[in-house]
């Protein structure tokens, strides 16, 4: 049985008891702010909004899956350069962080899996793993390779240096765009 008591004082010294950065701030305040504009969706509900939604949705989800993922960080297949930077803008709609933290993260999963080093390793338990890497950026860049080390082939690309450094824009220039087609139903469903 789950020693309850003893799992929550683990998180929250992990969680609270940590030194945070700008970034963490920045990301935790993302994901509060996405949950909370959540709780408007019943209210906000239109069939146009919904299917907005389940648009975005598979766009983002493509940038992810077919582009950090498999064209990225695997380099399973090759794209000509345009369709390659339109499915990388995709991803970045997706809120993961840019291409290059991305597929640095993966591809130092990849080689340090299940290990105490991986970026989101199991190890450090199942919050860590699923939710607190993402706001554990010290963390995170701290066991494995020095940053963005593992992405040189993505480094000398323009593009993506560009939106690596600027990937928050790109999304909150979504929630603008969303909210001038279509109010507040595009802004809730569509984020």
């Amino acid at each position: 049985m789950l020693d309850w008591d003893h799992w929550l004082v683990k998180w929250r010294v992990e969680f609270w008891g940590r030194e945070w950065n700008f970034v963490d701030i920045g990301t935790f305040t993302s994901l509060v702010f996405l949950h909370f504009l959540s709780l408007f969706a019943p209210f906000y509900f239109t069939w146009t909004a919904f299917w907005l939604a389940i648009a975005l949705y598979f766009v983002s989800g493509v940038g992810v899956t077919l582009s950090f993922h498999r064209n990225l960080s695997h380099r399973s297949f090759k794209l000509p350069r345009w369709l390659e930077y339109f499915f990388a803008y995709c991803g970045v709609l997706s809120l993961q962080r840019s291409p290059l933290d991305w597929v640095s993260v993966h591809r130092s999963h990849h080689q340090l899996t299940d290990t105490v080093k991986d970026p989101h390793s199991p190890v450090r338990g199942f919050w860590f793993s699923h939710v607190g890497w993402t706001i554990d950026y010290r963390g995170r860049n701290g066991n494995y390779e020095p940053r963005l080390k593992n992405v040189g082939d993505l480094k000398r690309q323009p593009y993506y240096m560009f939106l690596h450094y600027t990937y928050p824009l790109h999304y909150i220039a979504l929630g603008v765009l969303l909210y001038f087609l279509g109010g507040m139903p595009f802004l809730v469903w569509g984020m």
